[in-house]
Order: C-alpha cells, then structure tokens, then sequence
C-alpha cells in the first residue's frame, strides 16, 4: 500500500505525453482537463504519503520529477503553440535547468546540496499552474488570450526570476562553505 502514491506520480508522468498531444492537437479541453487532472493526482499522492506515512525515497525523487515534467513540458509546448510568449517558456524552463544543474554540480564536486522547497518556490510554482490552468481553459472555451497572457505573464516572469535567484543565492553560499573531513558541509 505504501507504494500507492509512487503509482500515482508514475501516472502523472505518463500524463505528460499525453497532455502534450492533446494541446498540439489543438483539443484544449482535452489537454485542461488531463493538466487538472494530473494537478489534483499531486494533492493526492502527497496527502496520502503524508496521513498513511507511506513516504519512500523514491518518492521524495519521483514526486517533483512528475512535477517538474508536467509543469516545463506544458510551458514548453504553450511557447511551442505560441500561446504564450516564448521569452515565458524560456524563463521558466531556464529556472528549472539552473537549479538541476547546481544541484548535479554540487554532488559532481563532491558538495552535494540538500534542496528544500522555498516559499517563493511554492508561490511561484501555484502562479505558474494557476496560468497554464487559465490559459488552457480559454483556450478550450475558445476566448481571446490577450489579456490574460499581457498580465499573466508579468507575475509568472517575477516570481520564476525570484525563484531561481532564491535558490542560486542558497546554492552559492552552500557551495562556498568547507565540507568536514566526512563530506558533509
């Protein structure tokens, strides 16, 4: 039992693929609701790892793996479809490769950094789903994206920008500190 949120994440991977085709495909309201419906399997897998204590270090990886794949490949092919700037999609995949990045870097140089989700990371991830939610739905409604993309975009661009300069600035002082004769800093 304790493997069930595993499942559940594992599904939402394989929901990217899927989204995607649908969104390329140009059914929106196919692609909305695959895209909410992985969203809500995040809430669930992590409730139930949580109450049941069914938490696994497979988890801990797989969780944000599903995450991270769902939220940059929606962003990527909404750049793609240009119904959001590209400089968008550009900006928050940039984000995401920058932290993957620092943190291979740091193991590679023997300094492995720990990350733990910041709070700006937190309100930036809910910005950037609550916008890709939005633009899919009028997409699938079939309403103009003008105005949502011109001031959407503002607050997704700032909060993706804080976001990684948080965790850069986090990974520079990490990475300068001395590690102890056993590795660790």
């Amino acid at each position: 039992m304790h493997n069930i949120p595993n499942l559940i994440s594992v599904l939402r991977l394989l929901l990217v693929p899927v989204t995607m085709w649908l969104m390329i495909s140009e059914t929106y309201g196919w692609a909305f609701l695959t895209f909410m419906a992985a969203g809500m399997s995040d809430g669930i897998d992590g409730y139930l790892a949580r109450r049941f204590d069914w938490r696994t270090r497979l988890g801990a990886y797989l969780d944000p793996l599903a995450d991270k794949a769902l939220l940059v490949s929606v962003f990527v092919t909404l750049g793609l479809l240009r119904l959001i700037p590209a400089w968008l999609a550009i900006a928050v995949v940039s984000r995401d490769a920058l932290i993957v990045g620092a943190v291979l870097l740091s193991r590679l140089m023997d300094h492995p950094v720990h990350v733990r989700p910041l709070m700006v990371s937190k309100v930036n991830t809910v910005a950037q789903i609550l916008f890709a939610v939005s633009v899919l739905g009028m997409a699938a409604l079939g309403k103009p994206l003008a105005l949502l993309v011109d001031y959407g975009s503002i607050p997704v661009a700032l909060l993706t920008a804080l976001s990684g300069a948080a965790y850069l600035s986090a990974w520079l002082r990490h990475m300068a500190e001395q590690p102890h004769e056993d590795g660790t800093p």
